[in-house]
């Protein structure tokens, strides 16, 4: 677990802090010191200027500063306010003009060939959600204090910090309300499979595919065998599905099929619906159907999304009512479908607001992938990038979640596993042409690493 506070959260942390204001920069600026000589290779002959504003920032630069003269490193320090539009020839610039609760405008100088060094965010940043604003500084080495600020590594954060390091200067973060999910977590979360099981014990009902669309079937079902699933039993209303030979293909009828998918539902531990379905208006009443009546933890997915927007309310404020968990894997598109409007800068909290609104587990995509669920911190899932902007991913994503709730494990961790295992497929499977069922074939590289 790597604990990620908002400014607001750090600004009572720095408040309940039991050290003095002073000791804190002091600590804060030789963690900044240190970093700028791993970065410099070390001080002999070596030059850096510092750009050092009014606030706590600007002093976590000044004690940096000084303790870089100290160790025998050229130092200039710039104010903020009186900054040159170029900084004179040097081998590193610190930005320590403004902190993570600047909002103004600030023209940064030109550094020319120098390396930069950000204090706590390349100023510009929008530590809450990672906007930044033009001309604002690419880092080489971004040193940040006691805990990752979301705007590292939303937005345009992850484009602009450069290397991470997080410095503890002796704040107590407590129990974070927002934290990114590594290696660690999945292995926590995700069960082995035990000695006695049978194909049963972890079985999936897949419900996806159309004409057209049975690629997303496949991919679905795929995904969920290579995950783990004991049993992955597929259906495409109206049609033969695209499944994999190990997959149970189940017809339904074209339309109507709700009574079909729910008549044995309780065999099965998890249901993934909604991929490639299409946007018929006689599949909406069959989705819905099928969502709300499961006995058991849903995934809703691509088309299945559509239909749950379809309602008098506007939002699934509806899945409140079930007695079981309900995972929602929305794109910025779907979750304007779903809530009337895409999500906007502030991502972590418009999938809270969408928590609110529905009570169920909501993933929402992107090169940083939100989980938030009621009753537990949100997770970000940081180590996706554009290998998986390619058509069927989400369905493969899809079929992890699903064979993972199928495992038991819980529906928040269940999602938020499934995206980083998702992630790391891809990571794993290759780089330019990499395609959906790459990342399928990846998945059980991921679970022997």
């Amino acid at each position: 677990m790597i604990p990620v506070v908002t400014p607001e959260q750090m600004r009572s942390i720095d408040a309940a802090a039991p050290e003095p204001l002073d000791v804190l920069i002091d600590r804060a600026g030789a963690a900044v010191a240190r970093a700028a000589l791993r970065l410099l290779g070390g001080a002999y002959g070596r030059s850096v200027a510092v750009i050092a504003g009014p606030g706590n920032n600007g002093a976590d630069g000044r004690v940096a500063a000084a303790r870089l003269r100290e160790r025998g490193v050229a130092v200039r320090v710039y104010e903020a306010a009186a900054c040159p539009s170029e900084i004179g020839p040097c081998d590193l610039v610190i930005d320590a003009a403004f902190g993570t609760g600047f909002r103004g405008v600030w023209e940064a100088p030109a550094t020319g060939d120098a390396k930069v060094l950000a204090v706590d965010v390349p100023t510009g940043l929008d530590a809450s959600t990672g906007v930044a604003a033009p001309g604002t500084l690419r880092a080489d080495v971004t040193v940040t204090f006691a805990a990752v600020k979301p705007g590292h590594v939303l937005g345009d954060g992850p484009d602009l910090v450069g290397e991470l390091e997080v410095a503890d200067i002796g704040l107590d973060v407590g129990e974070p309300t927002i934290t990114i999910v590594d290696r660690t977590d999945v292995l926590d979360w995700v069960p082995r499979r035990p000695r006695t099981a049978h194909k049963w014990r972890d079985a999936l009902r897949v419900v996806a595919g159309s004409p057209g669309m049975t690629g997303a079937a496949h991919l679905v079902a795929g995904a969920a065998l290579r995950t783990g699933a004991g049993m992955v039993t597929l259906s495409s209303p109206g049609i033969d599905a695209s499944a994999p030979i190990e997959a149970v293909d189940r017809r339904v009828p074209a339309t109507d099929w709700a009574d079909a998918v729910l008549a044995d539902l309780h065999r099965f531990h998890a249901l993934v619906i909604g991929p490639g379905l299409g946007r018929e208006e006689h599949t909406v009443p069959s989705i819905v159907r099928s969502v709300f009546e499961s006995v058991v933890p849903v995934v809703v997915d691509g088309d299945g999304l559509f239909a749950l927007s379809w309602n008098d309310e506007g939002t699934p404020a509806f899945l409140r009512e079930r007695e079981v968990p309900t995972v929602l894997t929305p794109h910025d598109g779907e979750f304007g479908l779903l809530t009337g409007s895409r999500p906007g800068p502030d991502r972590i909290a418009a999938a809270e607001r969408l928590v609110d609104t529905c009570g169920c587990v909501v993933l929402l995509k992107g090169p940083t992938t939100v989980v938030s669920a009621p009753g537990a911190p949100t997770r970000l899932v940081t180590n996706g990038d554009q290998r998986l902007a390619t058509a069927g991913t989400g369905d493969v994503l899809a079929g992890i979640i699903g064979a993972l709730l199928a495992k038991g494990v819980r529906p928040a961790e269940a999602a938020a596993a499934g995206a980083w295992i998702h992630a790391e497929a891809a990571n794993r499977a290759g780089d330019i042409g990499l395609v959906a069922g790459d990342v399928v074939g990846a998945i059980p590289g991921v679970f022997r690493q």
